[in-house]
């Protein structure tokens, strides 16, 4: 039941902060005029929720027991986010 408890907060959690953090950066690209490439950045943002969960989120959850990504993982993933975040923006400056 826990598994099942923690698979609906994961949910919850991508969905949510995925849907908060995605509409404000559709506005920042709407507002930058690159929205062609605008899913680029929604990866990142779920990359950004997927690290912070692995490092933070998963040990205040029901299903204990997993470990934090390592340092290295931790930071070619935020480094790859932050590429995905403003490769939109170059994007359309070359189209």
């Amino acid at each position: 039941m826990r598994v099942l408890f923690e698979f609906i907060r994961i949910i919850a959690i991508f969905f949510i902060i995925g849907g908060v953090l995605g509409g404000l950066l559709a506005k920042v690209y709407e507002a930058l005029g690159s929205r062609e490439y605008d899913w680029l950045g929604f990866i990142a943002v779920l990359l950004l929720i997927f690290v912070v969960y692995r490092n933070r989120w998963q040990f205040s959850g029901w299903y204990k027991g997993n470990e934090k990504l390592s340092k290295k993982a931790s930071a070619i993933l935020v480094f790859g986010a932050v590429v995905l975040l403003l490769l939109p923006l170059s994007l359309s400056m070359v189209n």
